[in-house]
């Protein structure tokens, strides 16, 4: 497996079997495949990145009015120059806003996952946003269903433990790079914290996997296309059979810098008191448990927010 699959999702219903071994090997390998054939619409995705690019367009005191300082970056707009990416002496070159999952206010999980909040100067951006929330959100589940299969757990272990997931839709911009001795990059070498990351529009360049032998892979995926990848906490519950591994988003060459980039992640996390305890199907003598001590999914998240400077 030379070069990072994309597989096609809807083998999923019509080849199950060798659609789970395939999807597997991928995810052992590299922690990363592309999926297509995902069945969400491309103008929901245009329309969401229509409204990301409007609302990032606004001036900047307009933005601010939605940063909620000392909230961590949960739900509104984090500005340019605060997200530095763990052990990085520079801080990463984008801006960003947070959509989290429409929760009753009366859920025992209400006291972590805050309210959205909206940009009240582009109405059409909850509709969209949401929209794209849940689409991806239902896409997650179907990744999670065949790997939780190919590693010997029921299809729906998953289903409980994520449906109240304290799960982000990340709208990206990643300004145009005016200068050429900057040190910066667009986004430093790092792993997500999540179970899995689905990344809408990664059809820009820039995006790079490291693979097990150190080198950096660039992965530019077709548009119909969304990048799906191990995050740190799925890393975590099956010891290390599936890897999350390191990614970067570099600066392009040239001109090409001089242009914007937009991404929309959506990072799939457990319900908050879901407990990431070694799975013990993933435990065996060539692979010891690397972690006796459980920890709940919002204690790690709040260790890993800390680390990378958004709490």
């Amino acid at each position: 497996m030379s070069q990072i699959p994309t597989l096609d999702i809807r083998r999923y219903d019509t080849d199950r079997d060798a659609f789970v071994a395939e999807i597997g090997a991928a995810y052992r390998e590299w922690g990363f495949a592309g999926i297509r054939n995902h069945g969400i619409s491309q103008s929901l995705i245009d329309g969401s990145y229509d409204v990301f690019k409007r609302f990032f367009a606004l001036p900047d005191e307009v933005k601010r009015k939605y940063h909620v300082p000392g909230g961590g970056g949960a739900r509104g707009y984090t500005p340019f120059g605060i997200e530095t990416a763990k052990d990085s002496k520079y801080f990463d070159l984008k801006e960003f806003w947070h959509v989290g999952r429409e929760i009753p206010r009366d859920s025992k999980y209400a006291d972590v996952m805050p309210p959205n909040l909206w940009p009240e100067e582009i109405p059409e951006f909850r509709d969209l946003a949401y929209g794209l929330y849940q689409a991806l959100d239902q896409l997650g589940s179907r990744v999670l269903s065949a790997l939780a299969l190919h590693i010997g757990l029921p299809e729906n272990y998953f289903a409980d433990k994520t449906d109240f997931g304290n799960s982000i839709l990340r709208p990206i911009h990643y300004p145009p790079i005016t200068t050429d001795d900057i040190p910066n990059v667009r986004a430093g070498a790092h792993e997500d914290i999540n179970l899995i990351t689905l990344l809408v529009g990664a059809s820009s360049e820039g995006l790079e996997v490291k693979s097990r032998k150190g080198e950096w892979v660039p992965f530019t995926a077709d548009a119909d296309t969304i990048v799906v990848n191990i995050g740190d906490m799925l890393q975590r519950l099956t010891n290390h059979v599936y890897p999350s591994t390191t990614h970067r988003v570099v600066n392009p060459p040239g001109e090409k810098a001089r242009q914007p980039r937009y991404s929309t992640p959506f990072f799939l996390h457990p319900n908050p008191d879901f407990l990431i305890d070694v799975l013990p199907s993933c435990i065996s003598a060539d692979n010891p448990s690397r972690y006796p001590e459980p920890i709940t999914a919002h204690g790690y998240l709040e260790e890993r927010l800390a680390e990378i400077k958004l709490k």
